[in-house]
């Protein structure tokens, strides 16, 4: 795993300790890490905050051609919420942990040239089987099947 989607799972890894959801995003610019964060649903009663969203909210605002080029590493396929972020600011690579437990919108953000990388991490996927294994009513909220 390099370091930056260890990042993205040490981020994914605080979640689940501080009882929410473990899935985790870093944000990276020019090898920097601009903002990395967690999903935070349950933690704040957010409607939104999955791992890229809070991510993207701690890197701050920058100019739309530091999206451009940046890379955003996250431990699991991202949702349609988050693909839409993902276009919106143009980030043209995507670097998943895994889409084994779920498969996001991968098909969208190829279709509109967004470069995907997909790692199947062990780590990564034992940690959200455990978790939906655990918690299958949580998950089945967080990504609006229940």
């Amino acid at each position: 795993m390099d370091h930056f989607m260890k990042a993205a799972y040490e981020e994914a890894r605080r979640g689940l300790e501080e009882g929410g959801i473990p899935i985790g995003s870093a944000l990276v610019h020019r090898g920097v890490i601009l903002g990395r964060g967690h999903n935070r649903r349950v933690q704040l009663g957010s409607a939104v905050l999955h791992g890229e969203m809070d991510a993207l909210e701690n890197a701050g605002r920058h100019e739309a051609s530091v999206y451009r080029e940046s890379v955003l590493y996250t431990t699991l396929s991202p949702c349609p919420m988050c693909s839409g972020a993902i276009l919106l600011y143009g980030i043209p690579k995507v670097v998943i942990g895994e889409n084994r437990t779920f498969q996001g919108d991968e098909a969208l953000l190829r279709q509109r040239g967004v470069e995907l990388e997909i790692l199947q991490d062990p780590q990564c996927i034992a940690l959200m089987e455990a978790f939906i294994a655990a918690s299958p009513e949580l998950w089945h909220e967080d990504i609006g099947q229940v």
